[in-house]
């Protein structure tokens, strides 16, 4: 039986879309957590983590201790018993991945890429208007460098829904 779902892909790319639909597909109750929660929950301060006019993101040691805090906490709820699907951003590539792949090791994971053209995503963007603008575009392809995936979908042209169709079918 599938615990945790982790959809991996760059800002604005249809990660919280796709895990709404996903709870609504899926049997049972899923919980949908993502890294923009743990963003919010953070003091602002560029010490912890920086956005730069290029949409690049800094973080520091004091998101690093919070990052790995969330992480264990998620792992715990879904080693509880809570079903997840973590809407995450592995702008660390590989090193992301492991830190979460150690923190869920005895789960059943279903890991999935988010892709969506750099173009569409940026488009998004814009119309959200609460990103940094360049974020979309500069995170479309780092984030999938080093990952390995169970399921991959594209977002550019197809809708949430039927990208959480296709990771439903995945799921046991």
């Amino acid at each position: 039986m599938t615990h945790v779902i982790v959809l991996n892909g760059g800002s604005s790319s249809g990660k919280s879309g796709i895990a709404r639909c996903l709870q609504s597909l899926l049997p049972g109750t899923w919980l949908a957590l993502g890294t923009d929660t743990l963003v919010e929950a953070l003091p602002k301060s560029d010490e912890v983590i920086a956005f730069g006019a290029d949409g690049s993101v800094t973080v520091g040691a004091a998101f690093r201790a919070a990052e790995e805090a969330w992480i264990a906490g998620v792992a715990a709820m879904a080693a509880a018993g809570a079903r997840v699907v973590v809407d995450e951003v592995f702008l660390g590539g590989a090193g992301s991945q492991d830190r979460w792949r150690t923190a869920l090791r005895g789960l059943d994971v279903l890991w999935v890429g988010v892709r969506c053209d750099a173009a569409v995503a940026a488009g998004r963007e814009v119309a959200r208007g609460d990103r940094v603008t360049g974020m979309a575009a500069s995170q479309a392809e780092l984030v999938h460098e080093g990952i390995t995936y169970d399921v991959v979908v594209d977002s550019t042209r197809t809708e949430a829904l039927q990208c959480a169709r296709e990771i439903a079918r995945h799921v046991g």
